[in-house]
């Protein structure tokens, strides 16, 4: 095989098809900003919100009543705009709480994969009214600090860049796993479910033979007593 001469274009450049994906796939990997959702509750109420969130992934999340007033957000909020927050794990261990609060923020590195759950309630008011909050839960990676990585470790936008590509790709790469581990299981479970539905097949037609033995020779033995055989 003859080899290439390292001043040859084919050894400087790569393919253009080849380039073209990665930029497509950088494009389309790169975390994006993510944006604080705003929900309305009803005192008395609750509303909760789901994330799946896989082993020993950060999430941090950040919480606070919205003034009842949008043209003056800044307004000192009514004793009533107050709510309270829980986050538990997919096995119903307790992983932030808070009470009667107007604001507030939580962080943790999840021990459990699986739909980490964040209910909000308020208390009881009559009359009712109506508060508005808003709430930011963020996971992976769009839940690190990047300006804070950026501001410690002295590294410029390029370089920054390059390492939210690569956190993106690992986490892709974990999420492959993950998705995996979780179609062998499913398939498990398939083959136990099959295995025991085989089982109550077979069990439900022993019964039935049986029973039909049963009631054959109560008939025979009936039809006997009364000499009719």
């Amino acid at each position: 095989m003859a080899a290439r001469r390292p001043g040859s274009p084919a050894s400087r450049w790569p393919r253009p098809s080849a380039l073209l994906l990665l930029v497509a796939f950088a494009l389309l990997s790169a975390p994006r900003p993510a944006r604080a959702l705003r929900f309305d509750l009803e005192s008395g109420h609750t509303k909760c919100i789901s994330d799946e969130i896989k082993v020993n992934s950060m999430a941090v999340g950040k919480y606070h009543v919205v003034g009842p007033d949008p043209n003056f957000p800044d307004a000192q909020l009514p004793e009533s705009h107050r709510i309270s927050l829980r986050v538990t794990s997919p096995y119903g261990n307790s992983m932030h709480y808070a009470e009667n609060v107007q604001s507030g923020h939580f962080a943790f590195t999840a021990t459990e994969a699986g739909d980490y759950l964040a209910c909000f309630w308020a208390p009881d008011h009559k009359p009712p009214v109506t508060i508005g909050f808003e709430f930011d839960w963020r996971s992976g990676v769009s839940a690190k600090d990047w300006p804070s990585v950026a501001k410690k470790g002295k590294v410029d936008m390029m370089e920054l860049e390059l390492k939210k590509l690569e956190e993106t790709i690992k986490n892709i790469h974990e999420e492959m796993f993950y998705l995996r581990e979780r179609e062998e299981e499913m398939q498990d479970l398939n083959r136990r479910t099959n295995s025991r539905m085989a089982w109550l097949g077979f069990l439900s037609l022993g019964i039935c033979l049986s029973v039909a033995g049963l009631q054959l020779w109560h008939l025979k033995t009936f039809f006997e007593r009364k000499k009719l055989l």
